[in-house]
């Protein structure tokens, strides 16, 4: 069971290894939302992410024996960050098993801490089943990363802060990958105040909670499809399922799409980068029903890896209308260059790059294709720039791909 006794305990453990991370209100999604808007940077913590909560505590409730024995988890990086950290605190070996499309910043992170790496397959479920092999055949003593009701309760400490530090707290909104934070949370939450209403928000590709939680039983998707790598999970815990169900009050789901322009939305309005699972209650922000409520994000976790981060800024900015790709036609002959050039000049649209293809049709004097890439301020601005090239004559077309705006 989950007392506001082992709470309260948890808290007063899991407060020896924690960051105190004070909520941020931010005047941006607030205003955007119509609610009062706050953030839970747990992203600020040691390891980047909440995860060290339940791990330390999870581990502080085990006997020393089970301790020495060695410690062995599955992860896709933040708890696998967090075992790593408290097992190095605790003075005891801890092995650790990652999908082998962890992001390199998360496995190198972890091996900082001392732990053993072990990268096998492709999403959490396969590793985390390889992990229970090694402990069975090593001995070693398996650390859930969330179907286990101590590791919940460490996440759910999270919940006591928001309620102290804010007590009219009317939402809060918390990630679901395999449900150990949003048991823990909305647990706690209820426990302190039963007005509370706490909502879960998982990745549309990987909304494994969503559909146990409307079958009744714990339901194992096919597949799952998702940037928000720390939240790609098929299967949530079965010890969780029925917390989750009396005290989470709603789970949506938000499209890859989203945690991209929230991406830009965290580090534009508030300086500060969250990973794509930390985003997913932001993007929520725009779904949640309600006006003039005070409203809390938790941000859960924000390691990302550069080559992430340099992709989704990019993608982010396709979205937004701020950088895009624009095919025209025009008569192979000089001068005609210049005069799209010219256009674009007038528009105070910024070439980035050019490509000419001369073999787009058989007869060049006809027509050869000109793609430009260009800086624009956003989508009105862009669609205003292609247009003055259609007024030109030039049958401009924006290049499309995978049915979002690409650059080239």
């Amino acid at each position: 069971m989950l007392t506001l006794e082992k709470f309260e305990e948890a808290a007063e453990i899991v407060g020896r290894v924690t960051l105190e991370t004070k909520l941020v209100y931010s005047e941006y999604f607030s205003e955007v939302t119509g609610n009062k808007v706050y953030l839970k940077p747990e992203n600020m913590q040691y390891t980047g992410a909440y995860k060290v909560r339940g791990a330390y505590y999870k581990i502080s409730t085990l006997s020393e024996e089970e301790r020495s024995k060695g410690l062995i988890t599955a992860s896709a990086g933040n708890h696998a960050q967090g075992v790593a950290y408290a097992a190095k605190k605790f003075g005891v070996k801890a092995v650790v098993v990652m999908p082998t499309t962890t992001p390199l910043m998360k496995v190198n992170r972890t091996k900082s801490y001392g732990a053993e790496v072990i990268l096998h397959g492709d999403v959490y479920d396969e590793a985390c089943e390889h992990a229970y092999k090694l402990a069975e055949e090593n001995g070693y003593t398996f650390i859930h990363p969330f179907n286990d009701l101590s590791v919940a309760t460490g996440q759910g400490t999270i919940a006591m802060e928001i309620v102290k530090e804010l007590p009219t707290v009317d939402y809060i909104l918390c990630p679901i990958g395999g449900g150990g934070l949003c048991t823990g949370v909305s647990t706690l939450a209820k426990l302190l105040n039963p007005n509370i209403k706490v909502i879960g928000v998982e990745p549309a590709g990987a909304n494994c909670m969503q559909e146990s939680v409307r079958q009744g039983q714990v339901v194992t998707l096919p597949r799952v499809n998702t940037i928000a790598d720390g939240t790609a999970v098929k299967t949530p815990g079965d010890l969780l399922l029925p917390y989750i169900e009396q005290n989470v009050d709603d789970i949506i789901t938000v499209e890859d799409e989203e945690l991209i322009v929230a991406f830009l939305d965290m580090v534009e309005n508030h300086k500060m980068v969250a990973e794509n699972s930390g985003l997913l209650t932001v993007a929520a922000l725009k779904h949640l029903d309600a006006a003039n409520k005070k409203v809390v994000s938790i941000i859960s976790g924000g390691n990302m890896d550069v080559i992430t981060m340099s992709s989704i800024v990019q993608h982010g900015l396709i979205q937004r209308g701020r950088i895009f790709t624009v095919s025209v036609l025009l008569p192979d002959k000089p001068g005609e260059l210049v005069n799209v050039a010219t256009v674009i000049a007038r528009m105070q649209g910024n070439v980035i790059k050019l490509e000419h293809n001369q073999f787009v049709s058989i007869n060049r004097n006809d027509a050869v294709e000109l793609r430009i890439t260009l800086e624009a301020f956003g989508i009105e601005h862009r669609d205003q720039i292609v247009a003055e090239l259609k007024q030109g004559g030039y049958r401009p077309k924006i290049v499309k791909q995978k049915g979002i705006y690409q650059g080239s």
